[in-house]
């Protein structure tokens, strides 16, 4: 079974790629007086709230299939926005027929708008949405992680990484999205290192990724 090709998921994931592509061509400025790279997490997410910057179509195909072989039981994702990538993630953990997903959220209206997203496309059972900052809210998750998706605020993928890695289980895939952004290179130096334990490899979707495996 394919959850993805349902006809509640399908309509909700048709919808939010929909409403992205409509964003891209007609793309709001930035509202407030302070710089983007000088404003808060917290300052962004309200800012871009109605933003949906979702995983590309392709990207999100890949998180499916890597749940599906991987079979992961805890799935963390940083940044879950209207919940698009969720989604994804949330559909292969109902195909396995186990698993969950922790997703955090910082943007109040992105998390009531998330959680209806997941209720509509019925995955809503395989995921808890944690308001909040990320670096709170998923110090309480509990390991073995076996998938992390990290694609919330780029200067912060790094410190999320480094919050969860000792609860990372071994040979754990790490997905890093909008790797072609320039405040991804602390985090591409991190994992590219060999001295951190990481395998990883840039995979050419949309904006990048990056695919590392936890050594």
């Amino acid at each position: 079974m394919n959850t993805l090709r349902t006809t509640d998921t399908a309509a909700v994931l048709d919808r939010l790629f929909a409403a992205a592509d409509l964003e891209e061509v007609n793309p709001a400025p930035w509202p407030l007086d302070t710089p983007f790279a000088d404003a808060s997490a917290k300052q962004r997410a309200d800012a871009l709230a109605g933003e949906y910057m979702p995983i590309s179509r392709s990207g999100g195909q890949l998180l499916y299939a890597l749940v599906r072989h991987g079979r992961p039981e805890t799935i963390v994702e940083f940044g879950t926005s209207y919940a698009t990538s969720t989604i994804h993630l949330a559909a292969a953990v109902a195909d396995n027929g186990m698993g969950h997903v922790w997703t955090t959220e910082l943007s109040q209206a992105k998390v009531d708008a998330a959680r209806g997203n997941l209720e509509q496309a019925g995955v809503a059972q395989y995921v808890t949405v944690l308001a909040g900052d990320a670096l709170e809210t998923l110090a309480e998750v509990r390991g073995p992680i076996g998938l992390l998706l990290l694609d919330g605020w780029k200067d912060l993928c790094l410190p999320v990484l480094r919050l969860l890695e000792d609860r990372l289980a071994p040979a754990a895939l790490i997905v890093a999205d909008d790797t072609t952004f320039a405040n991804m290179a602390d985090y591409l130096a991190y994992v590219r290192n060999p001295a951190h334990g990481y395998v990883t490899i840039a995979f050419p979707v949309e904006d990048g990724m990056e695919i590392s495996c936890r050594t």
